[in-house]
């Protein structure tokens, strides 16, 4: 069985007795209160104020890129030129070179003892801020682009914000013209190597077209003087022939003592005697060459024996000797050879060099180049960010009430066992 004991009065809280423990300390809580909260008001308004500034940039309608995209080497969306921004404001080199390019509007950084870089870099870290828009909320994450700067008093934050929009600006507009310079020279240096591939095109085919019609006349040649060799030869062969034919004729004609032209006719009638007799020879057998009577035949052989040439025989000599003439000259190579301004017989060569021209008439006015639509200019703020004077009171008063009750109530406890020791004593 479980005895509960009786518990002393002095055991428990009294709150009355607390409530007058803690009216007997008021002094000591208001003092502690005031004092927190005084402590509180001095870092409210003496801490070094922080302010907002922050801009926000839009894509630019398709019109105003068209100066580019009509190059037509270079395109560029309204939605890529913002990320391209974008991608510039977020870049920390750009941040870093614009802040050592203008240390003027950063005079709190400078006036460190660190290094210009190290202090940028914590500045950079705590500062800069991308803003997007809320991927849950919309489905075009490049409706809008901002930058946020959180800076403290003494920078000139809205100029710091809209000159490094701007310098960021210029700097992808410069980028761009590069692009476009660089796209532009490599462009012309190819149609400058396909205008220098055709030309050497052009040469081999026009070198294998003058040795193909040498090659063609070398062979017609070749082929008359061998046509011409064989005639000569032929016409060689006949006369040779021709004279050993009337050679064994003269001996015929010698051995029948026949000095003048007949006919077996004529030496039948003058082997009769004289009488008178007319005949008519149809015969269709030629006549044996001897009755022509030696003087004709050798006369014949003596003018063939002296002949120098045959040519004149046979007429297809001449018409070869008329195209061998011709093959001493191919008018067709000497003009070919002779050609000037043989660019004008490339192929595509007039599209080529209007291309080219076309090139180099690109002039791109980076100054009328939007790449972006400045919606919202950052602007100095008069509202500091923080410190939060107001919570900061709140905060200060609070935390010195409650410091102030708990204080009260250890000295009020520590009076009370020092009661208790001095009536136990006594």
């Amino acid at each position: 069985m479980i005895v509960q004991q009786p518990t002393s009065p002095n055991d428990e809280i009294d709150l009355v007795e607390l409530s007058r423990a803690l009216w007997r300390q008021k002094i000591l809580v208001v003092s502690i209160t005031l004092l927190v909260t005084l402590l509180a008001a001095l870092y409210a308004f003496l801490a070094t104020p922080y302010f907002q500034a922050r801009t926000y940039l839009r894509p630019v309608p398709q019109s105003n890129l068209d100066q580019l995209n009509e190059t037509g080497i270079y395109k560029l969306t309204p939605e890529e030129a913002i990320n391209r921004v974008a991608g510039g404001l977020s870049s920390y080199d750009n941040r870093l070179e614009f802040f050592m390019n203008n240390q003027e509007l950063f005079p709190n950084l400078t006036e460190r003892g660190e290094q210009s870089e190290q202090a940028f870099a914590e500045f950079n870290e705590e500062a800069f801020e991308m803003l997007f828009p809320d991927p849950k909320r919309t489905e075009n994450r490049s409706a809008f682009v901002g930058l946020r700067l959180t800076y403290p008093e003494g920078v000139a934050g809205a100029s710091v914000v809209n000159g490094f929009v701007a310098y960021v600006l210029e700097l992808e507009r410069r980028e761009i013209a590069e692009d476009v310079e660089s796209l532009v020279n490599n462009r012309l240096a190819s149609l400058e190597m396909n205008i220098e591939a055709q030309r050497a095109n052009y040469e081999a085919s026009k070198e294998a077209k003058i040795a193909s019609l040498l090659e063609e006349d070398a062979l017609k040649r070749a082929q008359l003087q061998d046509e011409l060799a064989a005639l000569r030869e032929e016409l060689k062969t006949r006369r040779n022939n021709r004279i050993q034919e009337l050679t064994e004729a003269i001996s015929i004609a010698e051995s029948l003592s026949i000095r003048k032209p007949t006919s077996p006719s004529a030496m039948s009638d003058s082997a009769r005697g004289g009488a008178q007799v007319i005949r008519t020879e149809v015969n269709s057998r030629e006549t044996p060459l001897y009755f022509m009577g030696t003087e004709a035949l050798s006369a014949e052989r003596d003018a063939l024996a002296s002949r120098k040439s045959d040519d004149f025989m046979e007429p297809r000599i001449a018409e070869i000797q008329s195209e061998l003439a011709m093959l001493e000259n191919n008018r067709e190579v000497e003009i070919l050879r002779e050609r000037e301004g043989e660019d004008l017989y490339l192929t595509n060569l007039a599209e080529l060099r209007e291309e080219a021209a076309r090139l180099k008439g690109i002039k791109l006015d980076t100054d009328r180049l939007r790449l972006v639509r400045l919606d919202q200019p950052a602007l100095d703020s008069s509202k500091p960010i923080k410190p939060r004077k107001a919570l900061i009171l709140a905060l200060g008063f609070v935390l010195g009430g409650m410091l102030g009750v708990f204080a009260a109530l250890v000295r009020s406890l520590a009076n009370r066992g020092r009661e208790l020791q001095a009536s136990s004593g006594s």
